[in-house]
C-alpha cells in the first residue's frame, strides 16, 4: 500500500512516499511567507499549490513513478484564504495562522469570549480561523468562498469542496462535541451566509486526483499538529508530544472528553474517524525556528545550523521572552512582546543564544506545566520532532528545564507519516489506529542534567522576565 503523503506547511511542502513499512522518497520545497507590517503573514496561494505539485512528482520520479493507493494531505490548520469555487481562482492571499492583523475582529467580540470557549474549547485570537475569515470579507473581497487552504487544495486536486474534522475544530465555528458548524457562532463572525465546506473524518475518501499520474483516491486529510500527535502514538489520555517547527507546538490527549481548560490552553478534536473519535489539549509558542531566524537576521547566530556551535554556556544573567509575534498559550497576549532581560556590559552575543534557547525551552514547560494542571498528573516523559530536534542544546536545555526525559521521534517527517497512517485507515477500515502507525524508537533520548532547585531558579528568572514585560508592555 504505497501512500504519497503531503505535509504543507508554513516555510514548505514536503512529499513523502511511504509503502506501509518504509520511507521510499521525501522532496522538500520551499514556501516564503511574505511578512508585513502591522503584523500581516501572507502567501500566494499558486506557491503553495505549486509546492505540493512539485515536491509530489519529483518524490514520485525519485522511485520510477509507481502507482499511488492514495494520496494523504496534513495542512497547516488556521491559514485561510478567499477563492472561487466554479474556477478555483484565488481571490485573496493566503492570510497565514501568524497574522494578527484580525485583532480588531477579536476586540469587537470579546463580550463573547466565554460563549466561544465554552462552545469551542478555543480562545478568542486572531490566531484561529474565523476572525482571519472574518477579515478577509471586511477587507479585502466579498465573492467566493473564504475558508482554510486545506479546501482549496483539495478542491485544486479533486473538485471537493470539504475540510476535516480536525482543521474545522481549530476555527472558532465549530461546536467542539458534535463537531458541526455552529450557526450561533457564524453569525458572531458575519459569516452565517458563507458557503461551507462539508466536514470529513480524517480516514475519509473525500475523491480522486490524477495530479501525480494514474488516479488515486485523496484521503488523510489532517492539522498537521495532530497528524504528528498520531505518528508519535500519543494515543491514550496523557500521553504528550511537542513539535519544534517555525513554532512550537504542545498537544496532549485527553481520550474521548473535549476538556475545557482552565489554564489557557486549547481543545480540539485530535482526531476522527469511523469508529473512534479522541480530543487533545494544545499549547502553543508562536516563535520557535522563525526565533531562530530572527536571531539570524539580527546578527546574534551565522546560520541556523550555527546554533549550538555558537551557544553560550550560561546566559550570563540574560532572559529572552518569546513573544516576537506574540504571547499564546496561557497569556494569549496579541502584541509583539519579545524581549532580551537581564543585560549587562558583560553579557556577549554566546550569552544571548544561549538566553533565546532557554526562554524557547521554558515556554514549552509552562505549557507543560498548563497540561499537567488539566489532567491532573504530571507527565513522565515528552515526546518530540520537528527540525529544532537537531539542535542537542535546545533539546537538553528542555530536558534540564522540564524535569523529565525528552524523546526524539526518529524522523523528521512525523507530519507527513501521521498522514499517510490516516490515508491507510480509510484504504483499509478493518485496520485498527494502533496497527496502522509505524511502530519507533526513539533516535535519543536526553535526560535531566539539572538539579530540580536550579530548574527551578531558572524557571523564577524566566517568569519574572516575561511578567516584567506583559505588565510594562501590553494589555490583555
Amino acid at each position: 500500500m504505497i501512500v504519497l503523503a503531503i505535509d504543507q506547511g508554513t516555510s514548505g511542502t514536503k512529499a513523502l512516499l511511504h509503502d506501509g513499512d518504509t520511507i521510499l522518497a521525501v522532496v522538500e520545497v520551499p514556501v516564503r511567507p511574505l511578512y508585513l507590517e502591522g503584523g500581516g503573514v501572507e502567501v500566494d496561494p499558486h506557491t503553495l499549490l505549486n509546492s505540493v505539485l512539485e515536491a509530489g512528482t519529483l518524490a514520485l520520479a525519485q522511485v520510477g513513478n509507481p502507482p499511488v493507493d492514495a494520496v494523504a494531505i496534513a495542512n497547516q490548520g488556521e491559514t485561510v484564504m478567499a477563492w472561487d469555487p466554479q474556477t478555483g481562482a484565488p481571490l485573496s492571499p493566503a492570510i497565514v495562522w501568524q497574522d494578527r492583523r484580525s485583532e480588531v475582529i477579536c476586540a469587537e467580540l470579546r463580550d463573547h469570549a466565554d460563549l466561544l470557549a465554552a462552545r469551542t474549547g478555543l480562545v478568542l485570537d486572531s490566531y484561529f480561523s474565523a476572525p482571519k475569515m472574518a477579515w478577509l470579507r471586511r477587507y479585502v473581497t466579498a465573492e467566493g468562498v473564504v475558508t482554510t487552504t486545506d479546501s482549496w487544495l483539495v478542491h485544486q486536486l479533486t473538485g471537493a469542496f470539504v475540510t476535516d474534522a480536525t482543521t474545522a475544530s481549530r476555527s472558532l465555528l465549530v461546536d467542539v462535541d458534535t463537531l458541526t458548524w455552529d450557526r450561533e457562532l457564524l453569525e458572531l463572525f458575519g459569516l452565517a451566509q458563507e458557503p461551507l465546506p462539508t466536514i470529513v473524518r480524517n480516514d475519509q475518501i473525500v475523491g480522486s486526483t490524477s495530479a501525480f499520474g494514474a488516479p488515486a483516491p485523496v484521503a488523510g486529510l489532517i492539522v498537521d499538529q495532530q497528524a504528528a500527535l498520531v505518528a508519535q502514538r500519543c494515543l491514550s489520555p496523557g500521553s504528550a508530544k511537542c513539535t519544534f517547527g517555525t513554532g512550537a507546538f504542545l498537544l496532549a490527549n485527553t481520550g474521548d472528553q473535549a476538556v475545557r481548560s482552565t489554564q489557557g490552553l486549547t481543545t480540539s478534536a485530535a482526531w476522527s474517524l469511523n469508529e473512534e473519535r479522541a480530543y487533545c489539549l494544545d499549547g502553543q509558542v508562536y516563535t520557535a525556528g522563525s526565533a531562530v531566524r530572527w536571531m539570524v537576521s539580527a546578527g546574534l547566530l551565522s546560520s541556523p545550523e550555527a546554533l549550538d556551535a555558537e551557544c553560550g554556556d550560561t546566559t550570563g544573567g540574560a532572559a529572552f521572552v518569546p513573544g516576537l509575534a506574540g504571547m499564546a498559550a496561557p497569556w494569549w497576549v496579541s502584541q509583539q512582546c519579545g524581549a532580551l532581560t537581564g543585560l549587562g556590559l558583560s553579557t556577549e552575543r554566546p550569552n544571548l543564544v544561549r538566553a533565546v534557547v532557554e526562554g524557547l525551552a521554558a515556554q514549552v514547560v509552562a505549557l507543560t506545566r498548563s497540561v499537567e494542571a488539566e489532567i491532573g498528573a504530571p507527565l513522565d516523559r515528552l515526546r518530540v520532532d520537528g527540525g529544532l530536534t537537531r539542535s542537542r542544546v535546545l533539546m537538553q536545555a528542555q530536558a534540564n528545564l522540564l524535569q523529565v526525559p525528552v524523546d526524539i521521534y526518529p524522523s523528521p517527517h512525523a507530519t507527513a507519516l501521521g498522514a499517510a497512517t490516516m490515508a491507510r485507515l480509510a484504504l483499509d477500515p478493518s485496520l485498527l489506529l494502533e496497527d496502522a502507525i509505524d511502530h519507533w524508537t526513539p533516535e535519543a533520548s536526553f535526560e535531566p542534567q539539572w538539579s530540580a532547585d536550579r530548574a527551578a531558579d531558572t524557571m523564577s528568572v524566566w517568569e519574572t522576565a516575561v511578567q516584567s514585560v506583559l505588565s510594562g508592555k501590553v494589555q490583555r
